[in-house]
């Protein structure tokens, strides 16, 4: 009988051994598995945490059952915004920026290119144009910049006169007398006219040409009293004002009792 007792004592005894063995190596590999250190992106984390709030049962304690999840959720929740935020940041960097205000500067010459005075360009960053400071216009250069504008606006061709200028008067005989235009060419004796000084310096930046006659067709200067004798010579001018005017001259044609242009004024 001691024998017997022995043996189920000492089978007693390898039984807890084997038990308590199995349930140290189990817990230790639960541990493992659920080691927030081995899970290695935001998605591993969330299921890891919604794992550990229904391993641990429910209760009323912070991080398990209902207040678990809510916890969870808004962790998952401020986690999306944080990488909304830094993908929105990313994109607003790689976006293209506006030109800043001081890069867009300057109004067109019409000398040389055929550019239009009311016409603006825009230059390069990093060019000498664009890197000079920009001069604030006094009121005596809005206003002229302000009647110039409704000037342009009177018709398509823009005679700047002088009265007592002979070739004033040659390259007005031609366009007004020599053809008929619809509409009709105007006519600015700046001579006559208050600002006229102002006017024609204003004409000389923005054309490049300082003497009268200054003939411009929808803001282009196309020259003086010579230049349009020339043009009707070699009977281009029709064809010139045609190209320059394009829709806003209606009609133009030389009159049949025209004006001889090689005559001597």
């Amino acid at each position: 009988m001691p024998s017997a007792r022995r043996v189920k004592v000492f089978g007693l005894l390898i039984f807890i051994f084997v038990i308590t063995v199995l349930f140290y190596t189990s817990s230790l590999r639960q541990q493992r598995s659920q080691d927030p250190r081995t899970l290695g992106d935001f998605y591993a984390k969330t299921v890891h945490g919604l794992d550990k709030n229904k391993n641990h049962g429910t209760g009323k304690t912070a991080g398990t059952g209902a207040s678990g999840d809510k916890e969870v959720a808004a962790a998952m929740a401020a986690r999306l915004k944080d990488a909304a935020k830094v993908a929105k940041d990313n994109a607003n960097a790689k976006a293209p920026k506006p030109d800043a205000p001081s890069e867009v500067v300057g109004v067109g010459n019409a000398a040389g290119d055929g550019r239009s005075v009311a016409g603006r360009k825009k230059f390069p960053p990093g060019s000498a144009e664009a890197q000079e400071p920009v001069r604030e216009e006094t009121l005596e250069e809005h206003e002229v910049e302000e009647v110039l504008n409704t000037i342009l606006k009177k018709s398509p061709i823009i005679i700047f006169s002088k009265s007592y200028c002979p070739f004033s008067r040659k390259a007005k005989t031609i366009l007004l007398e020599q053809y008929s235009i619809d509409p009709a060419p105007y006519v600015v004796e700046l001579d006559q006219h208050k600002l006229g000084p102002q006017l024609q310096a204003k004409l000389a930046e923005l054309t490049g040409r300082k003497t009268v006659p200054n003939v411009l067709i929808n803001g282009v200067s196309i020259g003086g009293g010579d230049d349009i004798a020339e043009l009707d010579e070699n009977k281009k001018l029709i064809s010139k004002i045609k190209d320059l005017g394009a829709k806003k001259v209606i009609n133009i044609k030389a009159r049949p009792d025209g004006y001889d242009s090689s005559k001597s004024l």
